[in-house]
């Protein structure tokens, strides 16, 4: 099965906000990005801390992708009950540290367009999930993820920006 790694030429990279970095915590941030997120064609959540905490506050994602920890430790009890959500459907994958297997990558896609609502948990690590979900999603759409010990971002979903998610992840090193 075909994997795209995490080059070390782009680790750097991919430290930087892909979008819009919101300085602030949990609800707070929510707060801030709401009429942002009202007006998104689909919100898409990648992480645990992030899907609880727009869960918290009203706002409901489309589509959450979790791996149950935060900064590689296990989420809390009440984080993983937050983000249960029974009217989602559950959805397992497996994706290494650092990689994006062609299963993950297939599964977001195929997610996006059939637009049901669903709760990817990944075995393993989603931190680089954001990038195929940014370049599946419909335009106008928000994807939110979390920047350890800073904030929030969130990213517009443009044209232009899934030409710059493209060019990243063509940038990743292809195994088989």
């Amino acid at each position: 099965m075909r994997v795209l790694r995490l080059p070390e030429d782009l680790r750097d990279e991919l430290k930087a906000p892909l979008g819009t970095l919101y300085r602030c915590d949990g609800l707070e941030c929510v707060k801030k990005m709401k009429e942002e997120l009202r007006r998104a064609t689909m919100v898409l959540a990648v992480g645990d801390i992030t899907a609880f905490y727009l869960l918290e506050g009203s706002v409901t994602p489309d589509i959450i992708i979790v791996d149950h920890k935060t900064k590689r430790a296990p989420i809390h009890d009440h984080v993983k009950a937050g983000i249960h959500q029974p009217d989602y459907e559950l959805v397992e994958v497996d994706n290494p540290a650092a990689t994006l297997t062609q299963e993950f990558i297939d599964l977001i896609r195929e997610r996006l367009e059939s637009r049901r609502p669903t709760r990817i948990v990944v075995n393993g690590e989603e931190d680089l999930a954001a990038l195929p979900v940014i370049l599946y999603a419909p335009i106008g759409s928000a994807v939110v993820y979390g920047q350890p010990n800073e904030g929030s971002v969130l990213v517009r979903v443009t044209p232009e920006k899934k030409a710059h998610i493209d060019n990243l992840m063509k940038r990743m090193t292809v195994e088989d």
